[in-house]
Order: C-alpha cells, then structure tokens, then sequence
C-alpha cells in the first residue's frame, strides 16, 4: 500500500525539518513548503493526502491558504499557529481547518491528530456506499454530497458531523456526542461552540433558510438532530 503523502507547511526552517524527518520516520511521504503560493502549487503537484498549515506565511497567511485549499479538496487540514486566542481557533475552523494545534507542540501529539484525520477519511469506505435521506444523497466512496442532484462542497469535519446525524436519525446528539464520535482529545473542541461553528456552516450549505432549518434540528438543553422531512410539522423547530 503506498505511504499517504503530506504536506508541511511552515516558514521556520527548523520545524520543516523536524517534521519532515519525523513524519518520514512514520512512513509518510512528505512535501514541505515555506509560503503561501509555493504551498499552493505544491499541493497541486504533490496531491496530498492531509495537509500541516501553518497560520502565519511570509506572503499570503494560513488562512487565505486554507480557503483556497478548501474551493478544490476536502483533505484534512491541520492548522499550526502560536495564536492560542479561542477567536483565532474559530477562523481557523471557519476558514475550512479540521484541526488546531498550538506552537509549542509535542510531536507525538501532531502525529496522533494525523492519523485520527487519516483514519476517519478512510473509515468512509467501510460504511454504504451511498446514503439518501430525503433529498440529500452522500456519497461515501467520494465523500460527496448533493441535495435534490446538485452537488454540495463540504469539508471532512462537516462531512463526517452530517454522516454521524443522518445515521442517526431523529436522534438527538449532544456536543458531548458529537466531539466523542468525530475528535479526540484537544482544547479547541472541549469549547462547544467549535462543534456550533460547523452546525453552522452545515446549515448555511445545506438549508433552504438556515435560521429555520428543516435539516439540522436543534433540540434546547440536548444538542442537535437530524431529520430528512421537509415537512416543518412533522420536525422539530429550532
């Protein structure tokens, strides 16, 4: 089976090295880059697998190379910053990030963070290869979503919450159950409202009006469920 590729992204010298030796060491085949438009024209060339981004670059940041990223791939992004602010953790994950890690960090725990983005990328395969809730078709094999045959860009994280709550439906879900199926362990996610920040983005892609949805419910006191009726009698009103 061939190495899942990666690549590293960072303007320190030092810490390209260290993880590209380490992550070598692990059997990854990894790229690095140290700005922003060498990152980007290296993921096209390189087609990785995940991508390690760091916040700050000399020319364009992190986060304007995490959207780009993001309009093109769902691969999982892990975003590396010395910015330990909650706010900054929620553009991250605004801007298309599936992860956060702080500097300084221990490489043992980057590497876990890898292989739980890897592997639940991979889990996909073994679920059905398609699911239709109403109008909403998943495709596990593309990680590909479509509502009434027009297609839907999500990210992995967001992908992953909505084939959690469409197999499980009319369930109700708590943050709590949410941050246990989809992550493991970090700060950022110990904060419900990072979990709230993609129930938004889902309801912004896939809701007719995201304020009253009809998809994702929100159940007070509980979390959120999900529901593949368009009728608003028969769900649970926000």
């Amino acid at each position: 089976m061939p190495a899942d590729r990666i690549l590293v992204v960072d303007d320190d010298p030092d810490i390209l090295k260290i993880l590209k030796d380490n992550l070598e060491l692990d059997g990854y085949e990894v790229a690095t880059a140290s700005a922003g438009k060498e990152a980007l024209h290296s993921f096209e060339t390189f087609e990785p697998a995940l991508l390690v981004l760091d916040l700050g670059l000399p020319d364009i940041d992190g986060i304007q190379v995490c959207r780009a990223v993001r309009h093109k791939s769902d691969v999982p992004i892990i975003m590396l910053t010395a910015r330990d602010r909650v706010a900054d953790k929620v553009v991250g994950l605004e801007c298309g990030a599936d992860d956060y890690l702080v500097k300084p960090f221990d490489y043992l725990e980057l590497a876990a963070r890898i292989k739980v983005c890897l592997r639940r990328r991979g889990a996909c395969s073994d679920l059905p290869a398609t699911i239709e809730a109403g109008n909403l078709r998943i495709d596990m094999n593309k990680n590909a979503v479509s509502k009434g045959g027009e297609r839907i860009d999500l990210t992995l994280r967001e992908f992953n919450i909505l084939v959690l709550l469409v197999r499980n439906p009319g369930k109700a879900l708590s943050r709590m159950d949410i941050r246990q199926a989809i992550w493991q362990g970090g700060d950022l996610y110990k904060d419900s409202r990072a979990i709230d920040v993609h129930i938004q983005h889902l309801r912004a892609k896939l809701e007719t009006n995201p304020h009253d949805p009809t998809y994702i419910i929100t159940v007070p006191g509980v979390g959120y469920l999900f529901s593949p009726s368009a009728d608003r009698d028969e769900t649970q009103q926000q």
